[in-house]
């Protein structure tokens, strides 16, 4: 019997300390809690899919990290230990691990991505995929509650099979390229883009889709996989990683430069002249591409976009904007009800660049993402005609306001309870939220909103013109002022 596995739960994913560090927390996610819940894994799909667990096939891949090798080895043997037949993929990246699964080729019964996307080296987590999509969060109780009623998986287990996922994948992208750019075998031969993956998984799409097709990928960077990621976090909104590709861009005279995360589920872009596609533009810049096929249809994003790219969506391209609550699977989520319902929505995406088209089976993938900037750079030119139109964006700021007391959630409700009734007093807009309260003032616009798990209180706020946004910090220190269990000194 395996204790505490529950603690392992972050949203629709495993996730813990991996790799003991100086100052860091001690190891929560080791070799043997990772293989009981591959085992767990394996008796899951037995139930789902109505196989034997030994007519299941189950793919491993892992991203860059430095415990990958480890985890990789305990969760085959977790999976072996069932009598399931366990497929080594290797580096990979999460959307291709999904793949794997949809692939006509290797049709696996589900798959596992060990990574922790952005988080620090010491991290690594558990995605799991079937060719339904990835796990939900009551999956994932499930699955580490079944995990923890488990005799303890044996130290040795039937060897795993080598499977080139990555091959299939990149071909598939490769595909994607040549069939929407319509212009031969070498289609992108004359243009010069640059990729920047911070030492992740992300390598690939250089040498495996880029440059294949006639791509000059001169100046990317960081393409050799690193777990200790010395350059810098491979995440496309840290403010050093977009420095960094914006200055390959200008240094190498690309006409566009891609950067992604570090198990490549998502990814941002630089125009020449570095300027930053990130955030409200990279939806933006999706949404632009897709209009053309998808008149009326409505895109659904997280909470905290921003007014300027509802303006945008509805008033320049004729679309329908859906703020939702955050996080990737519920943005996904609501996508899939929508189009249930008959509502044409053809994008879900975050401000933290995970984009899922309902093209590609409602995946966020931060390749695929980037096969459509490729294939429409092939049509256009450039990219910059297609996001001209949005206002660019003065100031923004997110602040974590800390609750004190193991009562934190109560406090929270109460604080947004308050916020909200003081807004209301003092006469400021309310405007409709799927989550916490949201005011538009004539400084700009604030969300103030609760964490799921965290005890703390985001707040994210956009000035419109320079000094707006610390006008609206005060203000939001102002509705908040005197209300129990907040440190409000970091709206300072």
């Amino acid at each position: 019997m395996f204790d505490g596995l529950q603690k392992l739960q972050n949203g629709s994913d495993v996730r813990g300390v991996a790799l003991s560090v100086p100052g860091g927390g001690g190891v929560t996610l080791t070799p043997e809690a990772c293989a009981q819940i591959a085992a767990a894994f394996v008796l899951w799909l037995a139930e789902k899919t109505g196989k034997a667990p030994a007519a299941l096939r189950v793919g491993v891949g892992h991203d860059s990290r430095l415990t990958a090798q480890s985890l990789k080895a305990a969760a085959l043997r977790g999976i072996g230990s069932q009598g399931a037949r366990g497929l080594d993929c290797g580096l990979a990246s999460t959307p291709a691990m999904f793949m794997g699964t949809v692939f006509s080729e290797t049709a696996l019964d589900g798959s596992i991505m060990l990574t922790a996307s952005h988080l620090p080296m010491e991290r690594n987590g558990m995605k799991f995929f079937t060719a339904q999509g990835g796990f939900d969060k009551g999956d994932v109780k499930a699955l580490l509650t079944l995990a923890g009623s488990l005799p303890q998986v044996p130290e040795t287990a039937p060897p795993a099979e080598p499977l080139d996922l990555m091959g299939l994948y990149c071909a598939h992208l490769r595909g994607r390229i040549v069939t929407g750019a319509g212009k031969g075998d070498r289609p992108l031969a004359g243009l010069h883009i640059v990729v920047d993956a911070g030492n992740g998984a992300g390598g690939f799409f250089v040498r495996q889709v880029l440059e294949p097709l006639g791509c000059d990928c001169s100046g990317s960077q960081f393409l050799e996989p690193d777990g200790h990621f010395p350059n810098h976090i491979p995440n496309p909104e840290n403010p050093a990683a977009m420095a960094a590709i914006q200055k390959a861009v200008l240094s190498s005279g690309a006409g566009l430069g891609l950067i992604f995360d570090t198990d490549v589920d998502r990814m941002s872009a630089v125009l020449p002249g570095g300027t930053e596609v990130n955030r409200d533009a990279i939806i933006a810049l999706a949404a632009a591409i897709l209009a053309p096929h998808h008149p009326g249809g409505t895109i659904v994003t997280d909470s905290v976009t921003s007014d300027r790219l509802t303006a945008f969506l509805e008033g320049e391209l004729g679309l329908k904007h859906r703020r939702f609550k955050r996080g990737y699977k519920n943005v996904i989520n609501e996508m899939l009800r929508l189009n249930a319902e008959g509502v044409d929505c053809p994008l879900a995406m975050e401000t933290s660049g995970h984009g899922a088209l309902m093209e590609n089976y409602a995946l966020d993938d931060g390749a695929y993402l980037a096969v459509k900037l490729v294939i429409a750079l092939t049509q256009r030119g450039s990219l910059a005609s297609l996001i001209e139109a949005l206002p660019p964006g003065v100031e923004e700021t997110e602040r974590r306001i800390p609750i004190a007391g193991e009562d934190f959630q109560e406090k929270g409700a109460a604080a947004l309870e308050a916020f909200r009734r003081r807004a209301e007093e003092k006469g400021f807009t309310l405007a409709p939220t799927c989550e916490g309260v949201r005011l538009t003032l004539p400084e700009g616009w604030m969300l103030l909103r609760q964490s799921l798990h965290d005890p703390l209180l985001p707040l994210n706020a956009e000035g419109n013109a320079p000094g707006g946004a610390q006008r609206l910090l005060a203000t939001a220190k102002e509705l908040l002022r005197g209300l129990p269990g907040l440190d409000l000194s970091v709206l300072d």
